[in-house]
């Protein structure tokens, strides 16, 4: 099969040839038809994230079929539409694991990192990690939905926020695009909170309600002025973007960060306090959430905005995810 993989971090991606892989006993084998390209691939071909074995093939937004399975495998069978997102597996005896909180597994691994991942014609995953793909679902559209997707749609559903409430969605990108169609389908009255009015007409036909463009006005102002946000889901990873919006909130609203900046969020704890207000995060979700996030995607025609590559070209399209130029998802077609 042809692959795509990092020889030692650093050093650019090579193309190559290579056996196509078997599925050990409780492993699933995916013939991959589409793999998005995520930020998160930079840990991979930079080597900032520890005990990563090289080389290694990144890719932790998969959509494809089921082409074989390990033989104590009965979940899932040859032909199936299946997808592998960030969570790629966990062990089931942590504390964590115990009590069915699978994605803060003290021994989870990571699609892409812990083995590798999508930015190939087939890869194996452990059966744990594979969500059902519906058959509405375009292969390329559906890739991203596996991380940016199940990240944006799986942090508000875990939110406070309920139908009516005001929730807005900072950062108008790859995160940002998707998170104001599931906060609008959701029934939230959404906000979308970008730099200049370049933005302004896209947020609008993808659901939002109201525009704040955070050069021409403070954002916290203007969120208080709509009665103030529930919840703002924080998608860009700028520091100065988080804390600007902190103001914005109601009494006993949160900040929920999916979009992790390089340096600490600095924020005044009175604050918090006066109006039980809270910043925090949200990591993406296990399998199952995953298949959660297709399934209500496919039901509300929720789809992000892509650009297509074949695998040939992964590094022209992974510059391209790195220098903000894609509008707004890059999807390798193996």
């Amino acid at each position: 099969m042809k692959a795509v993989q990092v020889p030692e971090a650093g050093e650019e991606f090579e193309v190559i040839e290579k056996d196509v892989p078997e599925p050990e006993g409780e492993e699933v084998r995916v013939a991959v038809e589409a793999c998005g390209i995520c930020h998160s691939d930079v840990f991979v071909k930079e080597g900032q994230f520890p005990g990563i074995d090289y080389p290694r093939t990144p890719g932790h937004e998969v959509v494809g079929r089921v082409d074989a399975v390990g033989e104590s495998v009965d979940a899932w069978e040859e032909g199936q539409r299946v997808g592998v997102g960030w969570h790629g597996g966990h062990c089931f005896e942590c504390e964590p694991c115990r009590r069915g909180d699978f994605i803060a597994c003290e021994n989870s691994e990571v699609t892409g990192i812990a083995y590798d991942g999508g930015y190939a014609e087939y890869m194996t995953a452990p059966q744990e990690a594979i969500a059902a793909v519906p058959d509405d679902l375009d292969a390329s559209a559906a890739a991203p939905l596996m991380c940016a997707g199940i990240t944006t749609y799986n942090a508000l559903r875990n939110s406070d926020a309920k139908p009516g409430d005001l929730v807005a969605v900072q950062g108008v990108g790859g995160l940002g695009h998707l998170g104001i169609q599931y906060a609008h389908a959701a029934g939230f009255e959404t906000v979308a909170v970008s730099r200049g009015t370049e933005k302004r007409d896209l947020a609008l036909d993808l659901g939002a309600d109201h525009y704040v463009d955070s050069e021409a006005e403070n954002p916290g102002e203007a969120l208080q002025e709509l009665g103030g946000a529930r919840v703002v889901l924080a998608t860009a990873p700028n520091a100065g973007a988080i804390e600007s919006v902190v103001s914005g909130l109601g009494v006993s609203g949160e900040v929920l960060a999916v979009g992790i900046p390089g340096e600490p969020v600095g924020v005044s704890i009175q604050e918090l306090v006066m109006g039980r207000r809270s910043v925090g995060g949200w990591p993406s979700g296990d399998a199952r959430d995953s298949q959660d996030t297709l399934e209500f995607s496919a039901l509300r025609e929720i789809e992000p905005m892509i650009e297509t590559y074949p695998l040939e070209d992964a590094g022209e399209a992974y510059e391209r995810m790195l220098a903000n130029d894609a509008r707004f998802r890059v999807v390798l077609e193996p």
